[in-house]
């Protein structure tokens, strides 16, 4: 599985719609400072499912939504920020764990915001939950806390972390985390039925 595309409405530093494209392999996002690289990572991260404004370099989670440009070609803000990514060469297997029961070689997933607050999540254009989107990447090294994604400063951060947190890192690798989620629903069913 591959990030295939990339496309953001309204989105930090991208007021209109921008696309782009990415080919299998390794690919490197480079410029000057300033001109958006670290909102491209921020963007895969956000559409994911990330919920801490924080962790995206901002305050509250209205400001990914573009805020408009000052100047005689000035800009206005944005009512909304949206991002799809399209994952190609998905794997049936990990399609049907996910509650996902089509034969889809690729899957877009999308991520709304409204300055008034609200939110939405589709999966293929089908309405979902962030619950559905984040089990469709568990155990697959692509989530908004996973080893796939590396934003400035988090190299640093997992060589100083804890024995226990490192071990998440691991674990996601591994692809065992789906596992001990499922079995953590499991227990947490068989408590309520007692």
């Amino acid at each position: 599985m591959y990030l295939k595309s990339l496309k953001a409405i309204g989105f930090k530093s991208f007021a209109d719609k921008t696309t782009l494209n990415f080919e299998k392999g390794i690919t490197a996002v480079v410029g000057p400072n300033g001109c958006g690289k670290s909102n491209i990572s921020d963007a895969v991260r956000w559409v994911l499912g990330e919920q801490s404004a924080k962790q995206l370099r901002g305050s509250e989670m209205a400001d990914v939504i573009f805020s408009g440009t000052e100047g005689p070609r000035g800009r206005k803000p944005t009512s909304m920020a949206e991002v799809s990514i399209t994952i190609g060469d998905m794997d049936e297997e990990n399609l049907k764990a996910a509650g996902v029961d089509l034969s889809f070689s690729e899957v877009t997933v999308t991520r709304r915001v409204f300055r008034d607050g609200g939110s939405e999540y589709f999966l293929n254009n089908v309405p979902c939950r962030l619950r559905d989107v984040q089990q469709l990447f568990m155990g697959t090294g692509i989530g908004r806390n996973s080893y796939s994604i590396m934003a400035q400063g988090q190299i640093t951060q997992i060589i100083q972390s804890r024995p226990l947190e490192r071990r998440q890192v691991f674990e996601e690798a591994a692809g065992i985390t789906k596992f001990k989620q499922q079995k953590k629903e499991a227990l947490r069913k068989l408590d309520y039925t007692e």
